[in-house]
């Protein structure tokens, strides 16, 4: 039995799609004017880890953040001559699912030390169950203590 992030890592190594095609990796990738605010939310406020990071790359700096690990991750990039990404809707979430509760707890007074205030979640589901964080872009991330699908 696997567990933990490994069992992420297991579920989509093991997904396939159309035709037998078997998927490895997932990555979710957006543009940012304010890459080194929001590497200091995803990374130092939220805690994700920092796995690869370049800059001057055809005229684009970035970074990938694990969730939890290799096989899902966030990358954030920046292009020198302008990356605006306004969010499109207070409803586009990112969800972290964390079920122990102490831990639950520290990451969101960590959160909280750094400035990072909880905002009032678009969805009433939310309300009880998480709080819900805006990025320097505006993008909202849900930091749930519950268990998702």
């Amino acid at each position: 039995m696997v567990h933990g992030s490994n069992a992420l890592a297991a579920d989509a190594a093991s997904q396939t799609l159309g035709e037998g095609a078997v998927l490895v990796q997932v990555r979710v990738a957006r543009p940012t004017d304010k890459l080194e605010q929001v590497i200091a939310f995803y990374r130092d406020g939220l805690g994700l880890p920092e796995l690869f990071r370049f800059a001057g790359h055809v005229d684009y700096d970035g970074i990938m953040l694990g969730l939890p690990g290799k096989s899902v991750h966030l990358e954030f990039t920046q292009h020198a001559h302008g990356s605006p990404c306004p969010a499109p809707s207070l409803d586009n979430l990112i969800v972290l699912y964390i079920t122990d509760a102490d831990a639950y707890e520290r990451l969101n007074l960590r959160m909280h030390r750094m400035g990072y205030e909880a905002v009032a979640p678009e969805n009433p589901y939310w309300l009880e169950r998480s709080h819900t964080y805006e990025d320097p872009d505006g993008w909202r991330v849900v930091v749930c203590r519950e268990t998702g699908i």
